[in-house]
């Protein structure tokens, strides 16, 4: 991947500028489409990948699974080619940040945000499902949001058709480990009601930053989202979205929301069509200026201030799987 560089052209036409970011299966890279004259996504795969079966398999499959969903909230796939031993993806350009970058900044996010972005969502999860398609791997760095605050969803790199042909090998669970439903984690298959687990763990995500479900390893996550409810929301939040929220991470597929669509119905106002809400701005931490003391009466000085004492507070343990990468994590007897 060494070759790849700004200006390195693709296919005789498209031409790399930068790259956005890394993962296992390639790289994404913004570039410039020099015959319709516009700005794209390019996923490259890594070459050691390209060689090996089931990854290419994987790729291409993205390809086509994207390439047949029509959704303003899903990332449009244009073409799909190899090129100096090179396979590629060219994807539209989405300007904003991934919902992992919002909640890393900004802590959590504001509860009618965060409702726009689970019913755009849950719009293209039903879209997918309509399709057949099992997304697998909803989470936060795969979801973007423009400044407008307009969602999408990305990579299909995981997904599956319903009744598709599996790519796992036997005992093999993939998907990332804090957003794995528990049918998953006991060896059982995905279904849409999966995707709309995942979507449950998102919003939690969301509201609280804290990520419901963790552990120093991820068969220890995949034991909690099994065994352990999630962490009450705060008091703040609508009743109605807690109670989405809470009905998407039951353990039972069976108690979840019927459709991504009952999703959209529970969350969507009565008023009118849906309401997309600007990214909140960044907040500001800048310290508080210190109160003003008036001046001692005998002396003329200020007074000294009792010494502060932060509150201990206890946090989760860090997951050691990395979120932006697809894992693989040999849980239990799995045949997707």
């Amino acid at each position: 991947m060494e070759r790849l560089k700004d200006g390195f052209v693709l296919k005789e036409r498209y031409r790399l500028r930068r790259r956005i970011a890394s993962g296992g299966m390639g790289a994404v890279w913004e570039a410039n489409d020099e015959l319709l004259h516009r700005p794209v996504a390019i996923k490259i795969m890594h070459p050691h990948t390209a060689s090996e079966q089931v990854f290419a398999r994987r790729f291409r499959d993205e390809a086509q699974y994207a390439a047949k969903l029509r959704s303003s909230n899903i990332v449009n796939v244009y073409d799909y080619g190899e090129d100096h031993g090179l396979a590629f993806l060219v994807m539209e350009l989405v300007t904003g940040k991934t919902i992992a970058q919002l909640i890393a900044t900004r802590g959590p996010l504001e509860p009618e945000f965060v409702r726009s972005v689970v019913i755009q969502v849950a719009s293209a999860l039903a879209e997918a499902h309509e399709w057949g398609i099992i997304h697998r791997d909803v989470k936060p760095s795969n979801i973007l949001v423009t400044a407008s605050g307009e969602a999408k969803l990305s990579d299909f790199g995981i997904a599956r058709a319903v009744q598709g042909e599996p790519l796992t090998q036997h005992g093999e669970v993939l998907g990332t480990p804090q957003y794995l439903s528990p049918e998953q984690a006991t060896g059982q298959p995905a279904s849409p009601a999966s995707d709309l687990y995942a979507l449950g763990v998102v919003a939690h995500e969301m509201l609280t930053s804290v990520k419901p479900f963790d552990g120093a390893t991820p068969v220890a996550i995949a034991l909690a989202h099994v065994n352990e409810p999630p962490p009450p929301l705060p008091s703040s939040v609508p009743s109605d979205l807690a109670e989405l929220v809470s009905r998407c991470l039951s353990k039972d597929p069976r108690l979840r929301p019927a459709s991504a669509d009952a999703v959209i119905q529970d969350l969507q106002p009565n008023t009118g069509g849906l309401r997309m809400v600007p990214v909140p701005p960044l907040p500001d931490r800048r310290p508080p200026a210190p109160p003003l003391t008036p001046a001692s009466p005998t002396t003329g000085r200020q007074p000294l201030a009792p010494d502060l004492v932060n509150p201990r507070r206890t946090q989760q343990v860090l997951a050691v799987a990395a979120t932006l990468l697809v894992v693989v994590l040999c849980l239990a007897a799995l045949f997707l």
